[in-house]
């Protein structure tokens, strides 16, 4: 195996790693950003985005990521919301994370499919 194939899967993982932290850390994760405005649905977006992308990226099937991801993109507010005591759920983040679902797959799928074009 490539040592750039390790690369990405290296990236797919810290991404995975970020994202569960972000959303499932008892306080709010990251420094506070709160005057800058909108930076909690662009984190949202990010991280959504770059998970779905490297996971396209290195083989994950899509069919299970994309539904982990959309299933964690919606059911993260629920957990926040009623089970961290000093976190809340707030319905616009979902819609962040799965507009970046929706971006991110969608630079994944393109990137797979020219990759494949250059075998």
């Amino acid at each position: 195996m490539s040592s750039r194939t390790w690369a990405w899967r290296a990236g797919f993982v810290l991404a995975c790693l970020v994202q569960l932290y972000g959303l499932y850390s008892p306080q709010q994760a990251g420094p506070d950003t709160s005057s800058i405005p909108y930076s909690d649905k662009v984190a949202h977006f990010l991280i959504f985005a770059a998970v779905a992308y490297l996971g396209l990226r290195v083989g994950v099937p899509a069919r299970w990521l994309l539904g982990a991801l959309v299933l964690q993109a919606i059911g993260s507010e629920f957990i926040q919301h009623y089970l961290l005591p000093d976190r809340s759920g707030d319905p616009f983040d979902s819609v962040a994370d799965l507009l970046g679902v929706a971006l991110g797959s969608r630079l994944g799928f393109r990137a797979v499919q020219r990759a494949r074009g250059r075998t």
